[in-house]
């Protein structure tokens, strides 16, 4: 495969499914070598084997982002295979369930687990991603935000605040460091047509929901696997 991201290293969590297999695929056909990372070893072999089918490069880590030890080495490797690390994609998270429920009525362990791995886990991410791009003068992070990120849905209390958090915690890396060193962009993926948007608010949840961007409206569109690719190759295509 050739492409913008020839010779370039991309990693993508969460990457055995969804999203994320759509974004590693992006990722291959523009060129890019790839590290998928899920704890879905089974998905993750699968986007790898779709990567390697269709004449790209790619390896399986597997990562629980909740897990510094885990994030730490899901940069090693690609590293070790790769050479480099120039974009990542931080995408691995979860609903926390189907049922929806009130906060006086959120159980603890589904808090937790939620906040872990959808607010703690690209934290840590970004933590082991940084300094390896930093050393190599600069790179790409693309992490999944939420269109949960931008308002209140009912029923799902802990997705919403990690949301909300992810989204305040880019604006404070990005006031931090030199805007030549890093690209921070994220996606808002929303509900996958105005009818699901239009229930939330019967149900009393979201009120007042922006009308989708560009960004916003590609992600809903085709999983978000071009956009992601394009955000994440706007910074590393001209560094050498």
């Amino acid at each position: 495969m050739a492409g913008n991201l020839d010779g370039k290293t991309a990693l993508v969590t969460g990457g055995g499914s969804g999203i994320g297999r759509a974004a590693s695929l992006a990722y291959a056909m523009d060129g890019a070598q790839v590290v998928v990372a899920d704890v879905n070893v089974e998905g993750g072999e699968e986007t790898v084997q779709q990567i390697k089918e269709a004449g790209g490069d790619a390896i399986l880590v597997h990562a629980d982002v909740s897990k510094i030890e885990d994030t730490q080495a899901m940069v090693t490797q690609a590293v070790e295979a790769f050479g480099s690390l120039d974009c990542a994609f931080n995408n691995a998270g979860i609903s926390g369930g189907r049922e929806r429920l009130l906060t006086a009525d959120y159980r603890e362990e589904d808090w937790d687990r939620v906040i872990s791995i959808n607010l703690k886990g690209v934290w840590l991410c970004m933590k082991a991603e940084i300094p390896q791009m930093l050393k190599q003068g600069g790179g790409a992070i693309v992490n999944t935000a939420s269109i949960a990120g931008l308002v209140g849905l009912s029923g799902t209390v802990a997705y919403v605040a990690a949301k909300h958090g992810d989204k305040s915690r880019i604006h404070g890396v990005r006031q931090r460091r030199n805007p030549g060193e890093l690209s921070l962009p994220r996606l808002h993926p929303y509900p996958a047509g105005p009818a699901d948007i239009r229930g939330q608010r019967r149900d009393g949840g979201a009120r007042g929901i922006p009308p989708p961007d560009g960004q916003t409206r590609r992600a809903g569109r085709d999983c978000s696997g071009g956009g992601v690719a394009i955000l994440g190759r706007r910074r590393v295509r001209h560094r050498t």
